[in-house]
């Protein structure tokens, strides 16, 4: 029997998705943990996940709208994002966050 894959952050490569946003991604079998770098005033786009989503706000903070409703995420905080939820974020400072999907 094999271990199972062990993953460095240090070691994974940083993507950059906007210049606002970048991000480096851990793929499991049933999860996806991603680490975020997000620079105050970028928009996360409204979308929506089948399953659900867990944002821990490591730094910063984050004004999350979930359907019609606000909340301001902050560090040290937990979102928990309902599976089926219609959301978007914008980011209040730099922020940094851990997400499980």
């Amino acid at each position: 029997m094999s271990l199972p894959p062990l993953h460095r952050w240090d070691d994974l490569p940083l993507h950059k998705v906007t210049e606002m946003v970048a991000r480096k991604t851990v793929r499991g079998d049933a999860r996806t943990l991603v680490q975020m770098y997000l620079k105050k005033g970028a928009i996360v786009p409204r979308h929506v996940h089948d399953d659900e989503q867990l944002v821990y706000v490591l730094q910063g903070a984050v004004r999350a709208r979930l359907r019609d409703r606000d909340v301001t995420v902050r560090e040290g905080e937990v979102l928990v994002v309902p599976p089926g939820t219609p959301h978007q974020a914008e980011m209040l400072d730099d922020t940094f966050v851990l997400a499980v999907r």
